[in-house]
């Protein structure tokens, strides 16, 4: 080789290994940025999900595979979503598997459980887990959504779907169902239901078509319910047949309802028979009745109770024990589905009443009291009320008004039923008897604190139906 030729490839080498030096300091000032966005989403949750090193290993090598307790648990370096292994590296991809809070795990047992077929029959997800997203990662593009905006489709649906298709495109936190996502886990764990189902909704639209009404088009009026969450089939029928998961989180339907006070009633003559509203001498009642999904705009939600919405999302992470970390990476996400019972509504009349306020409306609102809305139990006085609620809807609706009974899922007080007992408890053992000035202090030394039902979203319902005005409502004072 002639010298000219050697100091060619001599400058071509250096040239070469100059552009790879450059190179590898973009890819540090790359991997530098990367590492501050994570740590500044992810320090608090490290922090706060202290997960097992067994179980999460440090190595971002090949997935190695540990024993425990008879199970196999594998680490990766990457995390996926149902969609294919292939969908991991563009929603996650090996850029965020230095973090060992992210390391992605999958559990299968090592031997066969009874009920359960072997082999490939038993894989449920693929072995990568996500454990949460954040906005501006590859692959995320959510739905857009405009909490308030005048049109269904201007809004957007609600996507709150982790199934095939949707992960990427969600724009909410949480899951369908309130607390019955859990009994949803449970049916797939155990194979009776597909992870990736979604309902037929045919034949299901509501039977009085409520809305929309001019509330609905106020973010500030509606903050816990989604206002088209009853018309999703037909609103969002594009978005459906496209792929996405969109779901109902609202229900209505007719019914005849059987009350024996009702009956008695009938029977002693206070309450008539109209074939319309009481439909027999049995004290059947028609009714209109709907079931209500919580579906929080986090924003009008931490306004209505006075809090910053940072301190709104912290709080639910933490007492929910960290199930929702998207609460603190998701910032952008602006609608959660919280894991609570929701509202039932029964309607006494028609229902177009409801938003006239030339008609008078009767309305009772009342929290659920199991053990005396149900069983009748003795130590608590729920039911009466209920029941004269139920009474005065009816006579509002044989009058030519309409009556309506909104059954929120808040007992005990919204402290649950546990503590509700243990209150009971403490009543009847108290020194000095069970007495009406202590009742409340007993409930906050337990609870720690006297009621948790905060009536400040509890107005929504009635903005979702268009009611502008109320002429009675029935409290305990009415009795």
């Amino acid at each position: 080789m002639s010298a000219n030729n050697l100091d060619t490839l001599l400058a071509a080498v250096s040239s070469l290994a100059a552009s790879v030096s450059s190179l590898k300091l973009d890819q540090e000032k790359l991997l530098g940025k990367i590492e501050t966005y994570q740590l500044e989403n992810r320090d608090e949750i490290r922090r706060l999900q202290q997960i097992p090193p067994l179980i999460i290993e440090n190595s971002i090598s090949s997935p190695r595979i540990k024993q425990r307790d008879g199970y196999k648990v594998h680490a990766s370096d990457g995390y996926a979503d149902s969609d294919s292994d292939s969908d991991a590296r563009s929603v996650g991809g090996s850029q965020f598997g230095t973090s060992p809070s992210m390391r992605n795990f999958s559990t299968s047992p090592a031997s066969s459980v009874p009920g359960f077929n072997s082999g490939a029959s038993n894989k449920i997800y693929t072995s990568r887990v996500v454990l949460t997203t954040y906005p501006g990662q590859v692959g995320i593009n959510p739905v857009a959504l405009n909490w308030g905006a005048p049109t269904a489709s201007l809004r957007g649906p609600i996507v709150a779907s982790r199934i095939q298709g949707s992960l990427k495109r969600r724009n909410a936190i949480g899951a369908h169902g309130g607390s019955y996502s859990i009994y949803r886990a449970l049916a797939v764990a155990i194979h009776d239901l597909d992870p990736n189902h979604r309902p037929n909704l045919r034949n299901t639209e509501p039977v009085f078509p409520f809305g929309p009404h001019p509330q609905w088009f106020d973010p500030t009026k509606i903050v816990s319910m989604d206002p088209w969450g009853h018309v999703v089939s037909s609103v969002y029928a594009k978005e459906l047949a496209d792929g996405l998961d969109v779901r109902p989180t609202i229900a209505i339907t007719k019914a005849h309802m059987r009350v024996p006070e009702i009956e008695n009633k009938v029977k002693e003559g206070k309450l008539s028979v109209d074939g319309k509203i009481v439909v027999s001498s049995e004290g059947e009642l028609m009714v209109t009745k709907g079931a209500v999904e919580p579906v929080w705009y986090l924003p009008g939600v931490a306004s209505r109770f006075g809090v910053e919405e940072t301190v709104l999302r912290r709080c639910l992470f933490e007492d929910t024990g960290g199930m929702y970390p998207e609460l603190i990476t998701r910032t952008d996400l602006k609608v959660f589905l919280p894991p609570i019972g929701g509202l039932s509504i029964y309607i006494l009349g028609d229902p177009a009443d409801i938003s006239n306020p030339n008609k008078a409306l009767t309305l009772r609102i009342h929290d659920e009291c199991n053990g005396s809305d149900v069983f009748g139990s003795d130590i608590c006085t729920c039911r009466p009320y209920l029941i004269y609620g139920i009474e005065e809807c009816v006579r509002a609706a044989q009058t030519g008004g309409v009556g309506l009974i909104v059954y929120f899922r808040k007992e005990g007080r919204a402290l649950g039923e546990v503590t509700k007992y243990l209150v009971y408890n403490a009543r009847k053992r108290a020194e000095g008897g069970d007495t009406a000035a202590a009742y409340f202090q007993r409930t906050e030394n337990i609870a720690g604190v006297k009621d948790m039902r905060f009536q400040a979203i509890m107005p929504d319902v009635l903005h979702w139906m268009g009611v502008t005005k109320i002429q009675r409502m029935i409290s305990m004072s009415n009795m």
